[in-house]
């Protein structure tokens, strides 16, 4: 980065010294530029403070409230965090330019703009009615409020921008801008870790070392992605435990999951009532009053009892992991939506045979994997060369020096902490989970 990066992007110099500021949890200050400013009181930026962070987890851990709004706002301050630690990279420096560093703030600021109510759950189902929030971005940014204040006050392309955040830019800077926002340390990532551990009231997301992650902070040995010094190494040991231990307890939480399964059964079977450009700009107030007034028959129970007076919320049945039934997990992981529900419906059949009992098929859950899995942690580590008054560096794949990256990141991540899971009501828990042979019914459900 040139000497006069530094002067040239404002929001460096205001990292330490600002003066106008919003304050968010754990109590840091997140500078407001002038420029910046507009962005944040824009109608569209405002909107995330309906969206809530982490969704359906608030059913679980009830402190999990916070909005993609204060999110958006941690993960730009950690943007201005990393172009004050890169700067001092000289081939960074060689690469990315004053509008490459603004436009890369202006897209961690704006990075969740497309993002609508529960989204993600809704996404996973795959169902072509219902668009990718990424894919929504572009259109938030390229006419309007928000592209006025980028051409007026920041003097950016708005298509520049959002090319950040979807991946799709190809040029040196942006390749090196983008693995920042998306990889295996990133800005969005260290951010909500850390925020989503914070306001769940548990301590596994921000067991990490931040600081020293940030001070290793370089680029790799090709120039093209980012990277982290030898120093760094344990802090990104800790993120990736601490990455598998917040799916593990806080985002696959089996009663998250449980109420996850809920709310994608609602959709379905509301999905002929569905509008998409009236779904995807909902936030939870209008989302919620939308599927309540909507929802009838099964869908109405499922729906009461995620956003009605009483929690109601499904019990596990079964759990099946790829160690202990691989074969089960297998046939289930990854299946499109349609056939999980259309197993489920034949699953709850052959129980009804075998027991006598009638299971409702409606309310009949079963949860697997999507098929996207989760980014490998693909991280090099630039080490120096042996000898004492050496000056020269080697890049070293972060799994090649930990067994235990290698483990969590690559090889068990979604297999193991994504398992696939029965859900049904209160009621009928005891009849499925009693039934002979139930894991060879499901099987047999699932066409194996």
């Amino acid at each position: 980065m040139a000497p006069t990066l530094a002067a040239a992007v404002p929001e460096l110099a205001a990292l330490g010294t600002a003066t106008a500021g919003i304050r968010i949890p754990p109590g840091v200050t997140v500078p407001l530029s002038p420029r910046v400013k507009p962005l944040v009181d824009s109608a569209a930026f405002r909107r995330l403070a309906g969206i809530s962070q982490l969704g359906l987890v608030a059913l679980v851990y009830p402190g999990a409230r916070h909005s993609r709004f204060e999110h958006s706002l941690g993960v730009y301050r950690l943007a201005i965090e990393f172009l004050f630690r890169l700067q001092h990279d000289a081939r960074f420096c060689q690469t990315v330019g004053p509008d490459d560093a603004a436009a890369f703030l202006a897209a961690a600021l704006l990075h969740d703009i497309g993002h609508w109510a529960f989204c993600h759950p809704l996404e996973d189902m795959g169902l072509p009615e219902l668009p990718k929030h990424e894919s929504l971005l572009p259109g938030f940014v390229a006419d309007g409020e928000i592209a006025d204040v980028l051409h007026t006050c920041w003097g950016l392309e708005p298509s520049r921008v959002a090319a950040l955040v979807t991946g799709s830019a190809t040029d040196p800077a942006a390749r090196v801008l983008q693995s920042l926002l998306s990889g295996p340390v990133d800005v969005d990532k260290m951010d909500y870790l850390a925020r989503d551990s914070l306001h769940a009231g548990v301590p596994y997301g921000d067991h990490f070392d931040q600081e020293r992650l940030l001070s290793s902070l370089c680029l790799d040995e090709t120039g093209t992605a980012l990277a982290i010094t030898e120093k760094g190494r344990t802090a990104a040991e800790l993120l990736v435990v601490a990455r598998s231990v917040m799916f593990s307890e806080v985002y696959w939480h089996h009663a998250v999951r449980a109420a996850t399964a809920m709310l994608q059964r609602s959709i379905w079977l509301l999905r002929s009532v569905i509008v998409p450009h009236e779904l995807v700009r909902f936030d939870d107030p209008s989302f919620i009053a939308w599927i309540t007034a909507a929802a009838n028959g099964p869908a109405a129970t499922l729906v009461a009892g995620l956003f009605g007076p009483r929690r109601q919320i499904h019990k596990r049945v079964a759990m099946f992991d790829p160690l202990h039934h691989a074969t089960l997990h297998s046939a289930l992981a990854g299946r499109r939506y349609a056939d999980l529900v259309a197993i489920s419906h034949r699953l709850a059949e052959l129980v009804s045979a075998r027991t006598g009992h009638t299971i409702d098929p409606d309310t009949l859950l079963i949860d697997a994997p999507p098929a996207e899995r989760e980014i490998e942690f693909r991280l090099q580590v630039r080490e120096r060369t042996a000898g004492p008054e050496s000056s020269s560096y080697e890049w070293i794949p972060l799994a090649d020096r930990s067994p235990l990256v290698r483990s969590l990141a690559q090889e068990q991540f979604d297999d193991v902490v994504k398992r696939v899971r029965i859900f049904a009501p209160a009621d009928q828990v005891e009849t499925l989970s009693t039934c002979p042979g139930l894991e060879e019914l499901v099987l047999e459900a699932a066409g194996g």
